[in-house]
């Protein structure tokens, strides 16, 4: 677990922003019609997200030369349902006509994954590397998404 992260991988996260990046701008920049199919995409996107972090701790857990114990496995394999839940959950709200409260949960699905995955790496359960990327990911994500909440809660606008 010491080798260095692979370059594509860090690419592939970056490149995964853009749709955060993008949604949020049009989330806050465009007439209402565009503005609100920005938001819905912004949840979609960050529900699939969160349930693909969650699979990564089935990938763990699937590992044959993992020396984890049986207790430390079935963690692994809970982690790995329980954002997909938190990102169902946001999709939920969002249908019912509360995307606010969608974001909301999406934040909140996304800093708790953070910091679980941070005592799981703290135990040696996940790799360091993985978790410098995770941490500047989420905190990109974190503030597109808390922007959107705060700047519409406030009924402003970005002018592009």
């Amino acid at each position: 677990m010491t080798r260095p992260l692979p370059r594509f991988a860090i690419l592939l996260g970056l490149a995964g922003l853009l749709p955060f990046v993008l949604c949020s701008l049009g989330a806050l920049s465009l007439s209402s019609d565009g503005s609100t199919r920005s938001l819905l995409a912004l949840v979609a996107y960050g529900a699939t997200i969160l349930a693909f972090l969650g699979g990564v701790h089935w990938g763990f857990a699937l590992d044959e030369s993992s020396t984890a114990s049986e207790r430390a496995q079935r963690a692994r394999f809970g982690l790995g349902v329980v954002p997909s839940l938190i990102g169902w959950a946001a999709m939920l709200v969002t249908f019912i006509g509360l995307p606010t409260t969608g974001l909301l949960v999406l934040t909140a699905g996304f800093v708790a994954t953070t910091a679980v995955e941070g005592q799981a790496a703290r135990r040696g359960l996940v790799p360091h590397r993985y978790m410098w990327l995770r941490w500047g990911l989420s905190l990109v994500v974190v503030v597109c998404l808390a922007s959107v909440v705060l700047i519409r809660a406030f009924g402003g606008r970005v002018v592009l």
